[in-house]
């Protein structure tokens, strides 16, 4: 019974993430209308990235959610690419604590909670 819940708090992990994107992408948004873009064809091209990012970290939710592993695995890769992110914002000087909690921690919680899920899922499927 605890494959369930772990890929139900994995999944809202991962749809949390995906919203912080969608939420990212419309600051971005608001500073392209403002025009504080340097270059309008990279400011739109990291906007849409932003969207697909966000886009598959909500397919990655509804996956892990209903116990699909290619859901499990595209949700890994975002994570170590997360926990990549917040280490490397640590070489920054000065170093942004909020970014690097904010992008970190969520991340090594999911990551966790993905791989637990699918372990869970291997010992359920054994018995």
């Amino acid at each position: 019974m605890r494959a369930p819940r772990l890929a139900l708090a994995a999944a809202a992990v991962l749809a949390a993430e995906g919203a912080a994107l969608v939420v990212f992408a419309l600051i971005e948004m608001v500073g392209l209308g403002a025009g504080d873009a340097a270059s309008l064809p990279t400011a739109l091209a990291l906007i849409v990235l932003t969207l697909i990012g966000a886009a598959a970290l909500f397919a990655f939710a509804v996956g892990t959610r209903a116990g699909r592993s290619w859901a499990r695995s595209g949700g890994v890769v975002f994570q170590v690419l997360a926990v990549a992110l917040a280490l490397a914002a640590l070489t920054l000087q000065p170093v942004s604590w909020p970014f690097v909690i904010g992008v970190g921690l969520p991340g090594v919680l999911c990551f966790a909670l993905l791989i637990a899920s699918a372990r869970a899922e291997v010992e359920r499927s054994a018995d």
